[in-house]
């Protein structure tokens, strides 16, 4: 017993001090918000918009990519002759409404507000949420699991994932809707008391993902559920998640180190 709790004193503090405190360090890697240098782009060119598996860039009046779309993949970077899309290392992309995941990337996204009303009232510091994987591939429930490790500890927040849906105030959804979970998340919703909201996690809960049109899926769920959070990625990061999470109940409000971009 003494060893245990020696080495436990030697190991230290684990849990990130973010967001009180600067955000935890991302790899050279990651890939935050694509960004486009519309100096460097050629009139006509459409390598970018042809190369993006889901059709996430419209050249329409400017360069526009549909961050609900986008796989984060670098194929429109490396097909671009004149380089000028590249990816930042903003990990801030959770949004309220899916028209503000389509803007220009020279526009500053217009990031998640706070719950208003009762419904602020209720979930600001407490919320229990049940998460639904509809048909996902597993790396978006990977990183969604990741904030309940000792690292991240979103329990620190009041936010818990619960096993019933009749014990929470909302649901998690990840993956692209396939047909066979179309019945299971429509009931899982019901079992949810009244009030609740709706979390889409990923690019497949958003738009379909890489399975978009695919006659299996339902390109996501919107249409079938409606939506108070869009965390977009594929998958997003566990800081992603959490971002929109606290933005979502208000607890980002007068927190020093929340702005903070740790990545290039």
């Amino acid at each position: 017993m003494i060893d245990v709790i020696r080495a436990r004193l030697q190991q230290g503090h684990r849990t990130m001090a973010w967001p009180d405190g600067p955000p935890p360090p991302l790899a050279e890697r990651f890939r935050g918000r694509p960004l486009i240098d519309a100096s460097k782009c050629r009139s006509g060119c459409s390598d970018c918009a042809e190369a993006c598996p889901t059709g996430a860039i419209d050249l329409q009046g400017g360069v526009r990519v549909d961050l609900g779309r986008c796989l984060f993949c670098t194929d429109c970077a490396a097909a671009c002759p004149e380089g000028a899309l590249s990816y930042g290392g903003d990990y801030r992309l959770a949004v309220r409404e899916r028209a503000q995941l389509v803007a220009p990337s020279e526009r500053e996204l217009e990031l998640a507000a706070a719950l208003q009303g009762r419904l602020r009232k209720l979930f600001g510091r407490s919320l229990k949420l049940r998460q639904v994987s509809a048909g996902g591939c597993n790396a978006c429930e990977l990183d969604v699991n990741v904030l309940n490790t000792v690292g991240w500890d979103l329990s620190r927040f009041g936010i818990q994932f619960v096993a019933s849906p009749r014990h929470a105030d909302g649901l998690l959804v990840t993956g692209a809707l396939s047909k066979n979970m179309l019945l299971a998340l429509r009931k899982t919703w019901d079992a949810v008391p009244e009030p609740k909201i709706v979390i889409a996690v990923g690019a497949c809960a958003i738009s379909g993902g890489p399975y978009v049109d695919h006659p299996e899926v339902a390109n996501g769920v919107e249409g079938t559920l409606p939506i108070d959070l869009y965390v977009p990625g594929c998958p997003p990061h566990p800081l992603t998640i959490l971002d929109g999470l606290l933005r979502l109940v208000g607890q980002l409000e007068g927190r020093r180190g929340a702005e903070g971009v740790s990545a290039p």
